[in-house]
């Protein structure tokens, strides 16, 4: 019997084997790890029992370093005395200790392990610490005796179920406040927080949680995997952070880092155990050389458990409602994905193919999905893996939404490399509209990636320097006017073409200016670029307020019509008028993206006949337009002689007009 995947894309059948294969290392993998009546939930409990915990009698704590010759404990409570507290080896290559007195350690208190390899004295982090700063006389690297396990933190969630259609607000919590310097969760919390939900946002993806030693790697370089980035404050506040966001209606969603780590051994767990191989392949194949990080061993047991315990840790412990897998093409190919195309359907299942990986990814997603059934996964693989969001059962990986990560790609390299005249209408349909049969996506324009010093968002590149001079409501620049008018074009035809779902990175909404560029030797160590400007849209005297003012209005006119749960049908393509025409439901999304025509009577074709009124146009002069299209005239949708049904509608250039059925022929 075909697997589900090639049922629903037939083109898979000569790749059967290869999908059977993934489903046979999906069950043999399972199967040592856990019985066949047993949950993937019981196996992932590794924090529960590592790292350092209070007992009704004292501390214990307990490290699995299985090439280490010897262990100590130290730390405050030891006035660092490095050999003073002698860890004991157990089974299995794990080193335990136990402090007398519930007093022996205190919340707050400085510790770290030391590791003795063949007579070599290494400093280490513990691999499950729940809290790490740098130490500011030693500078060394310490993790901190914290509660995060055991607080009384009172949650209110109990019946939040995360959306079904995300619209998602990717932010980053240090640069997320107008002041510069590094935010805090309880700013983002009493600041961000309503901002989003008043934006229309339903899902918040907050970036660079788990600690990471470099402020700049935008928290993809991580050293402590359970660890709350104590460059935010503390994990009580980031627990409070997503209780108040699911009473607000939010999802909240990490920005997971499984794909590498960071290559640091005092604060990572780079050689924490005087060996190359406890959690990372050793050799060329344990090292990215394009990310200089280190690369996980998927096929290791004890590997699998420590990632697995990591997300289940992060879902129970904070109430994360899903993930965004970073790094997923990384994870599946031996070359990364790097100069890859993936031209062809034989290039996903080849020699090149990190079958261990793709089982891990299979193994996460069905841990999560059995934590919290309405939980959402999200991949970043740009290669479009086959089965990425299909059910594991069916062939698939288990993702729900892969992310278009192409899209960004196409408008930056069509607003970079070709003039407004020259775009090419029907690519840009295809490219909008094709992606894997029965696989959701999540749309979006542009990410941080965009936003970074060496590239520039769509705002930023569509107006570049005017932005400085031109801004104000009385400005004239016809720079700043194509600017805002493709701006929001692009947004829309995105948005409810591309996936099932939408996002947008924090401040792109309003078209943020500048770029993001952390505080370095290089700028002189200014927070400056590394924050962002909400006054801009705040101040009734600018143009960023058209900007905030339409994303609003098209987040509500996709969500109240659900827009987002069907392809788009019945397109129309005028390569020559730069015009494109498609209907959802009883919509119908028009846009003429030429920089000149304007057409009195444009045959505007839909499914059904009816009257159609303007619900939503790009030209309305509160979102900087210049008011050309009448929202109150009611069109007539009939059949033509040739059978087509449709209406003459006016489309100014350079504008996007979306109308809606309100009543049946009389």
């Amino acid at each position: 019997m075909a697997l589900g995947i090639i049922k629903k894309d037939k083109s898979l059948a000569p790749f059967e084997k290869d999908l059977l294969l993934r489903v046979d290392s999906y069950k043999r993998k399972r199967a040592e790890l856990v019985s066949e009546d047993a949950s993937l939930s019981d196996f992932a409990n590794g924090y529960e029992y590592f790292g350092i915990h209070p007992t009704e009698t004292g501390w214990v704590y307990r490290e699995w370093a299985p090439g280490a010759d010897e262990m100590y404990f130290t730390g405050d409570f030891a006035n660092w005395d490095v050999y003073a507290y002698p860890m004991t080896r157990i089974e299995n290559g794990v080193f335990e200790i136990y402090l007398e007195g519930t007093d022996a350690l205190k919340i707050g208190q400085k510790v770290q392990c030391i590791v003795i390899k063949n007579g070599e004295f290494m400093r280490r982090i513990p691999a499950y610490a729940t809290r790490v700063v740098q130490d500011p006389v030693t500078f060394n690297f310490c993790a901190e005796v914290d509660d995060v396990l055991f607080d009384r933190f009172e949650w209110t969630d109990k019946d939040f179920k995360p959306a079904k259609t995300p619209f998602i607000y990717e932010c980053h919590i240090g640069m997320a406040q107008e002041e510069g310097k590094i935010g805090s969760f309880d700013e983002f919390t009493d600041n961000i927080l309503p901002r989003i939900k008043k934006s229309g946002y339903n899902t918040v993806q907050i970036m660079a949680i788990m600690e990471h030693p470099y402020y700049g790697s935008f928290g993809y370089q991580v050293s402590n995997f359970f660890a709350v980035s104590s460059r935010f404050g503390h994990a009580s506040g980031l627990k409070r952070l997503i209780n108040t966001a699911h009473n607000m209606g939010i999802t909240v969603l990490l920005d997971v880092v499984h794909s590498h780590a960071v290559k640091n051994g005092g604060d990572g767990l780079n050689y924490f155990d005087g060996t190359h191989y406890q959690y990372f392949h050793e050799g060329e194949r344990g090292y990215h050389t394009a990310w200089d990080t280190k690369l996980f061993n998927y096929d290791k047991n004890e590997v699998i458990h420590f990632l697995l315990s990591n997300l289940k840790y992060w879902m129970e412990i904070f109430h994360f409602d899903g993930f965004r897998f970073d790094g997923v093409t990384s994870m599946l190919y031996h070359d990364h994905g790097l100069g890859s195309a993936f031209t062809n359907y034989a290039m996903y299942f080849s020699m090149n193919t990190d079958t261990e990986a793709v089982t891990y990814l299979q193994l996460a997603n069905e841990l999560i999905h059995g934590l919290n059934k309405n939980a959402i996964t999200v991949a970043e693989d740009m290669s479009g893996m086959p089965g990425m969001c299909i059910p594991i059962k069916d062939g698939g990986i288990g993702f729900d939404y892969r992310l278009s990560m192409g899209i960004p790609d196409l408008w930056i390299k069509l607003i970079k490399e070709y003039r407004d005249q020259d775009w090419d209408m029907f690519m840009l349909w295809y490219e909008l509209t094709s992606r894997r049969i029965g696989e959701k996506a999540i749309g979006y324009c542009e990410s941080h990636d965009q936003a970074l010093v060496g590239d520039k968002t769509i705002m930023f590149r569509l107006c570049d320097a005017d932005m400085y001079w031109f801004m104000n409501v009385n400005g004239k620049s016809d720079v700043i006017d194509r600017g805002i008018a493709l701006h929001k074009m692009i947004r829309l035809i995105t948005a409810s073409t591309v996936g099932e779902g939408y996002l947008n990175f924090m401040g792109n909404e309003f078209g943020h200016p500048e770029w993001i560029d952390f505080p370095r030797e290089g700028n002189g160590w200014s927070y400056h670029y590394c924050r962002r400007q909400w006054s801009l849209s705040d101040d009734g005297l600018l143009k960023y307020q058209y900007l905030d003012r339409f994303d609003r209005a098209m987040l509500k006119l996709l969500k109240s019509g659900r827009l987002m749960t069907r392809a788009p049908k019945n397109q129309w393509i005028g390569q020559d008028d730069k015009v494109i025409i498609y209907t959802e439901k009883d919509y119908v999304f028009a846009f003429n993206f030429h920089p000149e025509k304007s057409f009195t009577d444009y045959f505007v074709p839909v499914e059904e006949e009816g009257v159609y009124k303007v619900t939503l146009t790009t030209d309305d002069q509160s979102f900087g337009g210049f008011g050309r299209v009448d929202t109150e005239y009611e069109y007539t949708a009939e059949k033509q002689i040739d059978g087509r049904i449709g209406f003459m509608c006016y489309l100014p250039n350079r504008c996007a007009t979306v109308l809606k059925k309100i009543k049946k022929n009389a």
